[in-house]
């Protein structure tokens, strides 16, 4: 889909910021406004501290997210710094909001490297039922999640490594039931080395996935590749004990899938014909894909999707986010880990109806009103069960809860 310069110009000029702060209570007269702030406050904040707890029962904490980003890279414009990011996490604050009902703050910060980073999301804290690190350059971006999910009792969430990986898995069980294979006996190649073909990669070897390679700017993760990070080199030590070398083109040899998360034209006809029968193709760069649909078709593809949406089998990470923050608020979750990923996962498989479930539909609509509260739900029951939920509720209140968010006319504004 392309979008108007002046349109989308024009759009932001006329918003003024793509979200705002609402009050929920009226203050009509001075027993009004002395039980919304000092007097009525002192009680509250008495209250919280006697019980730090009851932070979620005086305040807005339970629902509110920190969307917190150094803009050093930003989806398809890398480096561009905090000012300039600031339009872009304004965006995603609010497909917090009108995708999961979750109050996401924008924070966009001057930090010099991930201590600032880390150090700014432990002052917030306090403020926040959960964190979103958004848009941090990788190695980065692992050393400020793993560091806040240590250290902090909320939980740490990264779009960027989650959410993609979380798509990534779900579209890949879907893809691999029409082509009638198994996660345990297939080889996948993934293209891109960052945060999300990392966190993908991570994933997928918990689901169960055992062949893997991952190629990053120097070719395959392994001996003499002299391009690799820190998170690089671990990941080569786990999927690369036989030492392999070479490009994509050597990667490619009988491949069963390739997750592209680089850049456009990446790969070519000739790459998908190396691939075994019933190849699964998901070219996730955006705004262009590594590899067309026509040309990855015509190569012998049998399934292909594509990252942007609007597109054939969209994938955006649209489909994650809003549930999994939505779930973990609603049980209070102090934390986050591949099982609640693999369940939110399930969940967005799951959203497809098997009836119709084909090679150009293996990830649901992006407006179905089952994915978030089927993520929600899923990620909520996963959490109690993982013994992460400070407020464990029963099976199916979080589905109902945020459907009832969503569509039910009741939108929470607290």
């Amino acid at each position: 889909m392309i979008i108007d310069r002046e349109k989308a110009l024009e759009l932001h000029r006329r918003a003024r910021g793509k979200i705002r702060i609402y009050p929920t209570v009226n203050i009509r007269n001075e027993e009004d406004l002395a039980v919304a702030y000092v007097q009525g406050g002192v009680w509250a904040a008495r209250a919280i501290q006697e019980n730090p707890e009851d932070i979620y029962e005086y305040t807005g904490r339970g629902n509110r997210l920190a969307l917190i980003s150094d803009g050093t890279a930003v989806l398809g414009m890398g480096n561009i710094g905090a000012e300039a990011a600031l339009p872009v996490m304004e965006g995603k604050c609010l497909l917090f909001k009108n995708f999961g009902d979750v109050n996401a703050i924008p924070l966009c910060i001057n930090a010099k490297g991930a201590e600032d980073i880390i150090a700014m999301a432990k002052l917030a804290a306090p403020t926040f039922g959960a964190i979103n690190i958004e848009d941090v350059s990788s190695p980065n971006s692992f050393t400020v999640v793993e560091r806040l999910q240590e250290e902090l009792d909320i939980p740490v969430i990264c779009d960027d490594q989650h959410g993609s990986a979380v798509v990534v898995l779900a579209a890949l069980m879907n893809a691999l039931r029409l082509v009638e294979k198994e996660l345990g006996e297939i080889s996948v190649v993934i293209l891109g080395a960052g945060a999300a073909g990392i966190a993908v990669a991570r994933l997928l070897l918990h689901a169960g996935v055992e062949r893997m390679t991952i190629l990053n700017r120097c070719g395959i993760l392994g001996p003499g590749n002299g391009c690799m990070n820190f998170v690089q080199e671990e990941m080569a030590t786990r999927i690369n004990t036989e030492g392999r070398t070479g490009s994509i083109d050597d990667a490619m040899n009988g491949a069963d899938v390739f997750v592209g998360l680089s850049s456009r034209g990446k790969i070519s006809a000739d790459h998908v014909r190396r691939m075994n029968p019933g190849a699964i193709v998901l070219a996730l760069s955006m705004p262009d894909p590594e590899i067309s649909f026509d040309e990855a078709s015509a190569a012998g593809a049998a399934v292909f999707a594509e990252g942007l949406t609007g597109t054939l089998n969209a994938m955006p990470n649209l489909h994650a986010y809003p549930g999994i923050a939505r779930g973990l608020l609603d049980v209070r979750a102090r934390g986050l880990n591949e099982n609640i990923l693999m369940a939110a996962s399930r969940a967005i498989a799951g959203a497809v109806d098997r009836r119709r479930l084909t090679k150009r539909c293996i990830v649901p609509d992006l407006f179905s009103d089952e994915v978030t509260p089927r993520v929600a739900e899923a990620v909520a029951q996963a959490a109690i069960s993982e013994g992460l939920a400070a407020r464990p509720l029963p099976p199916k209140q979080v589905y109902e809860e945020t459907w009832q968010r969503l569509f039910g006319g009741i939108m929470e504004r607290l």
